[in-house]
């Protein structure tokens, strides 16, 4: 038995995936997603790091020395984007319901976007030069 979507359904699912059709509110909105499921899986990556303290010195140095590296610290760039994505996305929702910017949230996305370009910019800076 074979499973298939009518013709109609097809095209409507692949519309998801067609970018140029997105409005800002949808980048937005998958951006918020996206940011929100790359914290959690950092989360649990984070403490199954942190049980290497338990080993002591002997493994966590290794360690120290690995996330030093610049893979790492570009790992550490990306956390940072989803950071700032993530936060200052939330600070455009919670700013807009309470009722400030209702009318203006494309503005207002697009200048906190630009806050936090800085922001990675400036925290890429220090991360990988000092």
């Amino acid at each position: 038995m074979k499973l298939s979507l009518p013709e109609n359904q097809k095209l409507r699912f692949l519309r998801w995936f067609d970018f140029r059709s997105w409005r800002v509110g949808m980048l937005a909105y998958i951006l918020n997603r996206v940011t929100a499921i790359g914290l959690v899986v950092y989360l649990y990556l984070h403490l199954v790091v942190l049980s290497i303290l338990t080993g002591g010195p002997t493994q966590w140095d290794p360690f120290v020395a690995l996330a030093r590296s610049p893979f790492f610290l570009a790992l550490d760039v990306i956390l940072l984007a989803g950071i700032l994505i993530h936060g200052l996305n939330g600070v455009r929702v919670t700013l807009t319901g309470v009722g400030v910017g209702v009318g203006a949230q494309k503005t207002l996305f697009a200048a906190l976007m630009l806050v936090g370009a800085v922001l990675l910019l400036a925290g890429a800076w220090k991360i990988f030069m000092g």
